[in-house]
């Protein structure tokens, strides 16, 4: 880590993370509950390739460039392209559920902030926020949603897509530990184990742009897609 995190910063990108923020990240599987119940993932070793296949070539990778897009396109106050960018972010999605997973995050991550971390409006990205953020009812996908967030709080690039990752990553592991079920410390050690991944994946994100959006896990979009037609489930996707 490069940038300078301040301490006002690091506590809002916390607070923004966490698990108890309400967005309800946790009732989200991104398809591995149907690779589960397929006995596609049964073990530490199997939840570690298949998440580090999506941080690479797929959601993770994907959603980190549009966070950073947006990140930036905040900062320099670009109302019409973060629009651009919200629009992009929903049209990617695969299937029925990907889709209610970042749109269902991402707007109520909005909807908390409005309510209760508004920011100033000092900054360019904080007067964008203050003008885009309840100027109609249509959807926010997650990373867009967090990349003018971050913009308008002032928290630094490189620090948010390593968090968003981590995060992302951490919920994932979450599912495995109960659906497959593994134990908390084989969790934890997957976790540890794609530490250099996440932060390969968030420097190559920096340096990466809107051409470079795409993924190829197609058995992660095909799970999503069967997961909508899953007959018991814990997860909304």
């Amino acid at each position: 880590m490069t940038d300078t995190v301040t301490s006002s910063a690091l506590y809002r990108l916390l607070a923004f993370l966490s698990p108890a923020f309400p967005i309800g990240a946790f009732t989200y599987s991104h398809g591995l509950e149907q690779v589960i119940d397929q006995g596609g993932i049964s073990n530490a070793a199997d939840l570690e390739n298949w998440l580090a296949d999506i941080l690479q070539f797929g959601a993770g990778r994907s959603d980190a460039i549009l966070l950073k897009e947006t990140y930036r396109e905040a900062l320099a106050g670009n109302a019409d392209t973060v629009q651009e960018l919200r629009e992009l972010g929903l049209a990617l999605q695969p299937s029925k559920e990907r889709h209610l997973e970042t749109s269902a995050q991402g707007t109520a991550f909005i909807e908390a902030i409005t309510n209760s971390w508004k920011p100033d409006t000092l900054s360019k990205a904080g007067r964008l926020f203050d003008r885009v953020a309840e100027a109609d009812q249509d959807p926010w996908p997650y990373p867009v949603a967090l990349g003018l967030v971050s913009a308008a709080h002032d928290i630094p690039e490189e620090a948010v897509l390593t968090s968003f990752l981590h995060a992302f990553a951490a919920n994932i592991i979450s599912v495995a530990v109960r659906a497959v079920p593994l134990g908390q410390s084989d969790g934890q050690k997957v976790l540890a184990a794609l530490e250099p991944m996440i932060f390969e994946v968030s420097s190559r994100a920096r340096e990466a742009g809107l051409d470079d959006l795409g993924t190829s896990t197609f058995l992660a979009d095909i799970a999503s897609m069967a997961h909508e037609t899953q007959y018991s489930r814990l997860f909304r996707s």
